[in-house]
């Protein structure tokens, strides 16, 4: 994801700044895969789900950029800097979310 200059690396202050998009842009393809892990135990039998919730990720990520990247970079930025706590964000949160809202 971060091979171009403008996209941020996936960090856990980005992955958490933008976890509520996840939630809900890759819901199926997470359940998809949560749901071959319980019926396989094989690590190598559930590659294809894992790659396709990886790629919803990274499209996410690179459309939330895109999209509003001044807002995801202020809300990420202050994520990381007070340690992942969301309420010390609400209001970087806030903007990023009316910018690129969850759907």
């Amino acid at each position: 994801m971060s091979a171009d200059n403008d996209s941020p690396p996936p960090t856990s202050a980005v992955l958490m700044s933008i976890s509520k998009h996840l939630a809900t842009k890759c819901n199926k393809q997470s359940k998809d895969y949560i749901e071959c892990k319980r019926r396989d135990k094989n690590p190598e039998s559930c590659i294809r789900e894992g790659d396709t919730v990886t790629a919803c990720a990274i499209d996410t990520l690179k459309e939330a950029q895109q999209r509003a990247p001044k807002d995801f970079k202020a809300f990420y930025e202050c994520m990381d800097y007070y340690s992942n706590k969301f309420e010390k964000c609400r209001k970087e949160q806030k903007a990023f979310e009316e910018t690129f809202p969850v759907s």
